[in-house]
């Protein structure tokens, strides 16, 4: 009997709502009306618990009626009790509270001070450091800029060195991107659409643009889904259009296309977009429109064109390193040398991706950025391409150890949006963001302020520039573009570090092209050799190792 009463105990919460439920009634008509309350709570709880018997869908809520549901409820406030009680100033999930701090402040105007001391673990592998000089210089105008347009660019672009990530209008609410986009106007940077396209939104805010045309080319779509020169031609002559960026990948889910059901085509998405209403809209995962290194350059030179010689570049975040050679060897071959290319890392955002792209897919922004810089170099068009970075970049040290690592300007897209109130409740796919930046829900984004969320959007940017003044002034330089490698160390284990020029290399210019082989960059040589401006396939498929040059 005792064994039965133990086994069976799981029901014991449901038994007592029942045998309360009866009891209360019977207790609420013999003397007390006011008891008919708790035998109405306790029947519907009575009832839950013979649903709970009687479904199929949880064996948790069979086995455990009623009580079961406490379950299903802290699992859903899960995040938020980790992030407000039990997540310290420097877990990172995927940003830390250290690093979504700084930004509210700065964002606010607020004071961005710590006191007493660090708390990063200093001699923990991964930690990174500026080395600062004896003699330290003021730097009075932190404006910083970078011109933009090679040698075939009729319309360079003098960018800011921090601007505004792709995000689209459909991934963000219509008051999001008008923040985003009025405070790109007031603190004089650029404003990356995303592949959605140009909305009513982005031209309210008179904000500077960088056209992204994706696979879906939305935006100069013809009806049949593919480019349509003259469309892209029109919308390219707006002057609020700075530079135009192929998509090639994203990094937080390269080789990744997408859909956007009908269900959520709003006419205000259509409308941005070009495309109709009531039938499910494709990004697909690769361009129509090209297949080959050399047809990918044919089509940088042609957008080029048709924009009135605007900057033109790609944004990619690597996976195969031969088949960046192989982009590198048509622009030698054709001519056609991009004006940028933006390297985004494998820990980059969105508003969903498959667990497996988000985790496992694609190269991490530092790796992913040197070896760009690094090709450039080896094929001796370094000077003639600008290059941008993305991924995790919020702070002026982010921003200095990348422009040190090879880039000449940095983008941000999470750091923006905490500017604008993000909490990072990642619930970005549910349309139920609680703050109203990333959801279709107009009560929800009633919730942002367009006054003055750009307000806070602008001096975010403000206030990080001053920073990264303070910093390259800290190591003896008069602007940020003058960072090198040597200017960081890197701890790789608990008790070795490395200097920059260790850790991540400037490899010798023109190397890959020279005609004189270096046996200390063998793999370099070999994947160049393996890689063709006709083709992104593979030369041969290997089942091993491959073939390496041998030391002399």
């Amino acid at each position: 009997m005792v064994k039965a009463l133990i086994s069976n105990q799981r029901y014991a919460v449901f038994c007592c709502v029942g045998v309360a439920a009866f009891a209360s009634l019977g207790a609420a008509i013999l003397y007390t009306g006011w008891l008919f309350v708790v035998a109405a709570v306790c029947g519907v709880l009575f009832v839950l618990g013979i649903c709970d018997l009687r479904q199929h869908r949880h064996a948790i809520l069979r086995n455990y009626p009623v009580v079961g549901h406490l379950r299903f409820l802290l699992e859903s406030i899960r995040p938020e009790i980790r992030q407000y009680i039990i997540e310290s100033d420097n877990d990172a999930v995927p940003f830390n509270r250290q690093d979504r701090g700084l930004v509210y402040q700065r964002a606010k105007g607020e004071e961005d001070k710590r006191p007493f001391g660090t708390i990063e673990n200093v001699y923990g592998s991964g930690y990174a450091w500026l080395t600062h000089s004896a003699t330290p210089v003021t730097i009075a105008d932190t404006d910083f800029r970078v011109r933009i347009g090679g040698p075939a660019c009729e319309q360079p672009y003098d960018a800011s060195l921090y601007n505004i990530s792709a995000m689209s209008f459909g991934a963000l609410s219509a008051n999001a991107i008008l923040a985003l986009n009025t405070g790109a106007r007031k603190g004089g940077f650029a404003h990356d659409t995303g592949e959605g396209s140009i909305s009513r939104y982005h031209r309210q805010g008179g904000g500077d643009l960088i056209y992204q045309v994706a696979s879906g080319y939305f935006g100069c779509r013809g009806d049949d889904g593919q480019f349509s020169a003259e469309k892209f031609a029109r919308l390219s002559a707006d002057p609020q259009i700075k530079m135009i960026e192929i998509k090639l990948s994203q990094g937080a889910k390269p080789g990744h296309g997408g859909m956007l059901p009908a269900s959520k085509i709003s006419s205000e998405i259509a409308e941005a977009r070009g495309i109709a209403m009531g039938i499910d809209c494709t990004s697909p995962a690769a361009h129509s429109t090209f297949s080959t290194p050399i047809g990918l350059m044919r089509f940088v030179g042609q957008l080029r064109e048709l924009s009135g010689g605007k900057p033109v570049g790609f944004k990619l975040c690597i996976g195969h390193r031969r088949e960046f050679m192989s982009m590198v060897k048509a622009m030698l071959q054709t001519g056609i040398v991009p004006d940028f290319i933006v390297v985004d890392g494998a820990e980059g955002g969105t508003g969903a991706a498959p667990v497996e792209f988000a985790n496992r897919v694609g190269m991490p922004m530092l790796e992913g950025l040197t070896f760009v810089h690094n090709t450039l170099r080896g094929a001796g068009i370094r000077s003639q391409v600008r290059i941008g970075a993305a991924g995790k970049i919020v702070s002026a040290f982010d921003i200095a150890r990348t422009l040190a690592l090879g880039a000449d300007w940095c983008n941000a897209a999470r750091g923006f949006m905490f500017a604008i109130g993000c909490i990072q409740a990642q619930s970005c796919h549910t349309n139920k963001c609680p703050v109203g930046i990333a959801t279709q829900d107009p009560i929800r984004q009633r919730a942002i302020d367009i006054g003055d969320k750009s307000d806070r959007v602008a001096r975010f940017h403000r206030n990080t520039m001053r920073a990264l003044g303070e910093i390259a002034g800290a190591a003896g330089l008069n602007d940020p573009s003058n960072f090198m490698p040597y200017h960081f160390m890197f701890r790789q284990k608990d008790n070795e570090f490395l200097d920059g020029n260790e850790a991540y290399p400037y490899l010798p210019e023109g190397f890959l092209v020279a005609g004189e082989e270096i046996i200390e960059l063998a793999d370099w040589h070999d994947r160049w050799d393996r890689a063709s401006a006709e083709s992104f396939a593979p030369p041969e498929i290997p089942h091993g190792p491959f073939r390496k040059r041998k030391a002399a």
